[in-house]
């Protein structure tokens, strides 16, 4: 029977009076921000799906040949896809892993999964986000319903059933989560880390308090100035945060709401190649689009302006509507 790994309070508490809380400048370059991830370490992914994913982190992640990585997110897209394919993690914590609502499971995860060894490691929805909550309170585990009238159940000893001792009732208790580093996308913060999330929060607040190191990729970096002046926006404060990354389009090809849509033309030819071989058409669109380009912004020119600047039009439309 299998066992979660969780930390012991007091090795929780540690980690936190260890870390520089101080309201100081954080930001740093792309690539100084994913040196934070290191081989075989456990990483909390932000955003959901196609939504708000940090997919330059994760672009520089792979780039910089990482392995061994435990990633987890609470639903997984194009980017475990892309985390299985590059050898970056061998081990994926999610609620759901599929290349997208339109395109259904992906081959790539099916054949790392089913053939080439690699670890999907599957939880209802609820349990993910109740696993980040107990990492983020300090407590070792949660209880909850969810999971109990389910076969996911099954797939998951890590989980333990237990009689509440109060009601009698049955409950499960699901083990803290608490990663090494958290890899968030926002709309805007300030140098300090102070980020304001625009649209669902996903689990990202939750993920922010219970990693032991938080990477920031932005859209933009504004003035400290304009976070005050509307400090109930501001959903992970600056105490939290360990880096900064100004990154323009920083969930391409996905989405940033209220910013962009996402990139579908993109995403089209990109399930049809990696579908059609899920190790040669991996190979090839990571040769180009990730180890070719010599920046995020050549990479986004490979994406093209055209693409980009609908994908602007569209997802800007809804403060117009």
């Amino acid at each position: 029977m299998l066992n979660a790994q969780v930390e012991p309070y007091t090795k929780l508490r540690e980690n936190l009076a260890s870390r520089d809380r101080s309201l100081r400048e954080k930001v740093v370059s792309l690539e100084e921000a994913a040196s934070f991830v290191q081989d075989g370490m456990k990483v909390g992914i932000g955003g959901s799906t196609m939504s708000r994913t940090p997919m330059a982190l994760l672009w520089e992640v792979i780039r910089q040949r990482r392995q061994d990585l435990s990633c987890s997110r609470c639903i997984v897209s194009t980017d475990g896809d892309l985390l299985f394919g590059s050898g970056a993690s061998n081990h994926i914590i999610t609620s759901w892993f599929a290349q997208g609502i339109l395109w259904g499971l992906s081959k790539v995860m099916r054949l790392h999964v089913e053939k080439l060894g690699k670890n999907y490691e599957e939880w209802s929805h609820m349990g993910v986000g109740m696993r980040f909550r107990a990492g983020a309170m300090g407590v070792p585990f949660l209880p909850m319903r969810a999971m109990l009238g389910s076969g996911v159940l099954d797939q998951r000893p890590e989980a333990k059933p237990f009689d509440c001792p109060f009601t009698g009732e049955k409950l499960l208790l699901v083990p803290a989560l608490n990663p090494d580093v958290a890899l968030i996308h926002v709309q805007r913060c300030d140098a300090y880390g102070n980020a304001q999330i625009d649209g669902l929060q996903f689990m990202d607040i939750d993920l922010a308090m219970a990693a032991n190191r938080v990477i920031l990729t932005t859209e933009r970096i504004v003035s400290n100035d304009q976070i005050r002046r509307a400090p109930d926006h501001t959903k992970i404060p600056f105490f939290c945060v360990d880096a900064v990354v100004e990154v323009p389009y920083g969930s391409a090809p996905h989405e940033c709401f209220g910013l962009y849509e996402p990139m579908m033309k993109h995403m089209e030819t990109y399930v049809a190649q990696v579908n059609g071989d899920p190790v040669n058409g991996m190979r090839d669109y990571l040769d180009r689009y990730f180890y070719g380009p010599a920046s995020w912004n050549d990479y986004l020119a490979l994406i093209g302006m055209e693409e980009l600047l609908d994908a602007s039009r569209k997802g800007r439309s809804i403060y117009n509507d």
